[in-house]
Order: C-alpha cells, then sequence, then structure tokens
C-alpha cells in the first residue's frame, strides 16, 4: 500500500490509566498500543469494566492517560494547551453515545446544528450542512421533529448527524446501540460503516453485541485493561 493508505489518523501508545492508589488502585488500561488509518470502522470490544469507556475518554481528550501518548492526525493531545485541547474536541472529533444526548426543545435539524452555531458557522453554510446530514443517516423528512417524536434509531441516527457536523477526523461511539433493539441497532451500525466510507474518516466504536462485529473493519478485545486483535 502507498503512504496515503497506512497512514494512521489515530495513535494510542503505551498507554496506562489507574483510578486510586496502592493495594487498591484499579488499572484501567495497561499499556494499550494500536493504529487507525483514515477511513477505518473499528470495533471495541470487552466486557463490563474491561476499559472501553476508559480508553474512548482518552483518545477523546476527555481524560488524560498516566503515562503513553494518543496522537490524532500527528496531534499529540498532552502538548496541547487546554483552549486548543477545546478546539480539537470540538473541531476534529464527533462523539456520539448511547443516551443520544439530544437537546430536547430543540428539532432534529437545531440538534445536528449545534456545533455548527457553536463555531459561528455562516448561517447558510449551517442551513446546507445540516441538510447534507439529515439526508445522509435518512432523516431528511423529519427535520422539523423534536427528539421526543422520534424513535430510538431515529434520535440515535440524529446524535451520528449532529455528530458529523463539523466533519471531524475521528468519530468516537460508546455503546451507540445499547438502548436500541437488535434490528435497530445493527441498522444504525451499518449506517455508522457508511458514513465512515462516505466522509472519509475514522470511526472507534465501543460495543458489547457481538452481532454487530462483523460490521467493523478490525475488532480490538479489551481484556483486564490490555488489548489484544481479534
Amino acid at each position: 500500500m502507498g503512504q496515503a493508505m497506512t497512514a494512521a489518523m489515530l495513535r494510542v501508545a503505551d498507554v496506562h490509566k489507574s483510578y486510586g492508589r496502592g493495594v487498591s488502585a484499579v488499572h484501567a488500561l495497561r499499556g494499550v498500543s494500536f493504529e487507525v488509518p483514515r477511513g477505518e470502522l473499528v470495533a471495541l470490544k470487552g466486557r463490563s469494566g474491561s476499559g472501553k469507556t476508559t480508553l474512548l475518554n482518552i483518545v477523546g481528550g476527555l481524560d488524560e492517560p498516566d503515562s503513553g501518548r494518543v496522537t490524532i492526525d500527528g496531534l499529540h493531545l498532552r502538548d496541547q494547551g487546554e483552549d486548543a485541547l477545546l478546539a480539537l474536541r470540538r473541531e476534529r472529533i464527533g462523539f456520539v453515545f448511547q443516551s443520544f444526548g439530544l437537546i430536547p426543545i430543540l428539532t432534529a435539524a437545531e440538534n445536528v446544528g449545534v456545533p455548527l452555531r457553536l463555531r459561528r458557522a455562516d448561517p447558510r453554510e449551517r442551513r446546507e450542512r445540516v441538510e447534507l446530514l439529515l439526508s445522509l443517516v435518512g432523516l431528511a423528512d423529519h427535520a422539523a421533529q423534536r427528539p421526543g417524536e422520534l424513535s430510538g434509531g431515529q434520535r440515535q441516527r440524529v446524535a451520528i448527524a449532529r455528530a458529523l457536523a463539523n466533519s471531524p477526523s475521528i468519530l468516537i461511539a460508546d455503546e451507540p446501540t445499547g438502548q436500541l433493539d437488535a434490528e435497530t441497532g445493527h441498522s444504525v451500525m451499518e449506517l455508522l460503516r457508511a458514513v465512515v466510507r462516505s466522509e472519509r474518516i475514522t470511526a472507534l466504536v465501543a460495543t458489547h453485541d457481538t452481532t454487530l462485529l462483523d460490521l467493523a473493519d478490525r475488532v480490538l478485545e479489551l481484556k483486564d485493561g490490555e488489548i489484544a486483535e481479534s
């Protein structure tokens, strides 16, 4: 493969993270290392307490490792100041959570547009991007509906569209199908895969649902804070 195909968008190098001290310390991550190239969907599996959420929070810049490095598109997270890290999370990283995290009083279109408003995007640019993203996730006809008027699968699709609003380099999803039935969950995972392809982004998706793993390009398993590729 050429350099453009093999260059890593995400590098995690020897990351350690513990909570507490002494004999009562919980070692959440023990020397985790892996790389993910641009345009790849990686599923992260592991039992509850295996360190999946801790790893996602560190990759997303929401938490700091005790040691080790996380690099996104050549930027070392620990080298960034607070303002730069905030800008990185806002502009380069998209987050999708199990609980959707939508604002109840806003319509689907308004929820998707929130990140664009935060960076003060031009209103026309914002409108066009929101329309494009709602079409991408199959909700163009639901733009004016509020979260309470949408199904769980539709709410998660809105959340995915919102995560893509600022054209992030990396999409991080923590159990995005956890509140959905099997069929809807499979549909959402297929959507994530399609989004990775169409938007040429990198995705790291934590899931406990083994039926969804075949939709990923690669599967990484966390066991007792250590990682092994499946």
